[in-house]
């Protein structure tokens, strides 16, 4: 059984870095398209970052769009997600997930119900 198995979270003050890493333990990560969501405390799950399956197209939603930046490695099939100059708003729970069923010319999923596979979750607190 495939796992996405994340890690980096922790509890960081106003204007710290983070870097969360999320690996994938099954075959093909290069044909995966990944996300990295979050949901906090009584809110909806939302996306913040997606990646194509190549690298070359990124998603970054507004709310973290210059300070948050998704990468991935087909290497070490692991997916990373930069979070630079953090604030209380990005205190959550990160979800990394992998959509398997695009293809290279795909659009960028931005749905969490587009994707099949979870990680189990890492938080971040943000402190002021």
């Amino acid at each position: 059984q495939v796992q996405l198995v994340e890690s980096g979270g922790g509890l960081v003050q106003a204007g710290d870095s983070l870097r969360l890493s999320c690996a994938w333990s099954g075959h093909s990560f290069n044909r995966l398209m990944l996300g990295w969501f979050r949901q906090a405390p009584g809110k909806e799950r939302e996306v913040v970052a997606v990646i194509s399956r190549n690298g070359g197209d990124k998603f970054h939603s507004d709310s973290v769009k210059g300070r948050f930046t998704i990468s991935r490695d087909n290497d070490r099939k692991t997916v990373y997600l930069q979070m630079n100059n953090l604030n209380p708003e990005d205190t959550a729970i990160y979800y990394c997930a992998a959509n398997s069923r695009s293809i290279l010319t795909s659009p960028l999923r931005l749905a969490a119900s587009d994707y099949e596979y979870w990680g189990q979750g890492t938080q971040v607190t943000v402190s002021s």
